[in-house]
């Protein structure tokens, strides 16, 4: 139902537990703060987040004249 506290290191890239709270608030994934003040993220919000995209598409300039 959760994911596992080795999980969230893996997720995050942080240990500590203020740090992880940091980085899943940048990236606005929710979370509840349990008992131990430890963040818990569920698993269905993680396995339910679309992909990023591999690469952004290429910038272009306009033409001259399109409007």
């Amino acid at each position: 139902m959760f994911l596992e506290p080795d999980e969230l290191c893996v997720l995050t890239g942080r240990k500590l537990k203020s740090k992880q709270i940091q980085w899943l608030r940048g990236e606005g994934i929710p979370f509840r703060i349990n008992a131990l003040g430890h963040p818990v993220v569920t698993r269905a919000t993680v396995e339910s987040r679309k992909p990023e995209p591999a690469q952004r598409p290429a910038w272009s300039p306009r033409v001259m004249g399109a409007r």
